[in-house]
């Protein structure tokens, strides 16, 4: 059971597991994983969701098959009259932007993007320069995807 400080103990370390590995498993499949019956799962995974340990259920994708073909990190450089919320939420209005992430160093954010070609990559930098609060822009293509946990480490 989460404890009232909203830890989280062993049993709900491999639901959060599980689901990770498969969202659409049922509560008997993952009550047979963790070793308990399928109401005792259903009220610790509504316990682990009213807590904020589960954000969201989601697909994961195949860009390249959807035709996008080309992914990035893109190093955004901000001006310092820059006001952060305006600039992230437009950030946060590009399609083509999957992640932002505030970072420390030079650069002031770092964003994750999937784009259909060099063509396309391009046109979104230029659309990414002109907007209000950029100074410049840092572009690393990712050429292979050699590891991708495709979620969180929460066991040991």
């Amino acid at each position: 059971m989460i404890s009232a400080n909203g830890e989280v103990d062993e049993l709900d370390i491999r639901i959060l597991d599980a689901l990770q590995r498969n969202a659409r498993s049922t509560f008997a499949e993952l009550g047979a994983i963790v070793g308990l019956k399928p109401p005792a799962v259903h009220d610790r995974v509504k316990r682990l969701e009213q807590r904020g340990h589960i954000r969201r259920y989601a697909a994961q994708l195949d860009a390249q098959r959807l035709g996008l073909e080309m992914l990035a990190f893109v190093s955004c450089y901000t001006t310092p009259d820059c006001v952060y919320e305006q600039f992230t939420a437009a950030l946060a209005a590009l399609p083509e932007v999957c992640e932002i992430h505030s970072v420390a160093g030079e650069e002031t954010f770092m964003c994750k993007v999937v784009t259909r070609s060099t063509q396309h990559l391009d046109e979104l930098l230029g659309r990414l320069k002109s907007m209000p609060g950029m100074a410049r822009t840092k572009t690393t293509i990712v050429l292979t995807t050699p590891f991708d946990r495709g979620g969180i480490a929460v066991k040991e």
